[in-house]
């Protein structure tokens, strides 16, 4: 049961995080596949094409056995952590978490605050041009399938490259 409630306060953190972002002129994605096998809980793209994950982490023990995230890094110009409220924000203060790299939301079904702003490390041009095309394409599917579902039988993410 504890599964299922970590996964609605995980929806919860991505509808407020949602809302910050629009406020901010980006809009999201949540689950997005990466290159290196991983998936990103949110991408968010503002105006100029600046890529930024966001990991999303509801309870103490997945955020303090995730050791994946640094795998997320090349992937992005911002990286942040989004943390319900019910999570101290003194776990992720050390080095190990990269304070001076990475951003730090709260955020809970009604909205988000920024506590600590991510650094901007600039993509590659030519990664930047990859990610975008290749998020718009998955942005572009999800739709497609909403809208017909039956096409979700015919081609999986990997037909188009994700």
């Amino acid at each position: 049961m504890t599964g299922l409630l970590d996964i609605s306060r995980a929806d919860d953190v991505a509808r407020g995080l949602s809302r910050l972002f629009h406020r901010r002129s980006l809009t999201v994605l949540c689950e997005v596949p990466l290159p290196n096998g991983r998936r990103a809980d949110m991408v968010a793209i503002d105006g100029r094409g600046q890529i930024s994950i966001v990991e999303i982490k509801v309870s103490r023990a997945d955020l303090l056995a995730d050791s994946k995230w640094p795998d997320y890094l090349d992937w992005c110009d911002r990286f942040y952590w989004a943390l319900s409220p019910a999570l101290d924000p003194g776990l992720i203060a050390g080095p190990a978490w990269q304070p001076q790299r990475c951003g730090l939301i709260i955020a809970d079904r009604y909205d988000a605050t920024v506590l600590r702003e991510a650094a901007a490390c600039a993509l590659a041009p030519a990664r930047r041009r990859s990610e975008l095309l290749r998020i718009g394409r998955l942005a572009m599917r999800r739709l497609m399938v909403s809208l017909d579902p039956d096409l979700a039988v015919h081609a999986g993410e990997q037909d188009i490259g994700l």
